[in-house]
């Protein structure tokens, strides 16, 4: 078993509580079922936002969710260098598993395709 990061990430149209957990949860379901992954093989997940994003913490959508209250989940303020994109959450699972890298799905959604549309190609469907 290895342990493996899965990355994701998404933008909102704005600094919305409401949309801020949707995206969340949005991104986390899309992540949780491309890559097959159950609450026990989380080892933990860094959530960062960008610095426009404060209207809520994303972890407390993941936290209402059934079989995720025990996950260790940690919020961050993402870098704010100039140019960057705005109003996104960024997701980095560490993940218990048996797959190799290349199997992975990393998920970007939105304008955060843009951030690595290398990956965001081998999203699937």
């Amino acid at each position: 078993m290895f342990v493996r990061g899965i990355r994701g990430a998404t933008t909102v149209e704005q600094n919305d509580k409401d949309e801020i957990l949707a995206a969340t949860l949005e991104l986390w379901h899309q992540i949780i079922e491309q890559n097959g992954i159950v609450p026990d093989e989380i080892g933990g997940v860094f959530i960062t936002v960008t610095p426009d994003l404060t209207a809520t913490f994303p972890a407390s959508a993941i936290r209402q969710l059934p079989g995720y209250e025990l996950v260790p989940l940690m919020c961050s303020v993402e870098v704010p260098v100039v140019g960057a994109l705005s109003n996104c959450i960024r997701f980095m699972l560490m993940v218990n598993s048996e797959k190799k890298q290349d199997e992975i799905v990393h998920v970007y959604l939105k304008e955060a395709m843009r951030l690595r549309p290398d990956l965001s190609k081998l999203t699937k469907s």
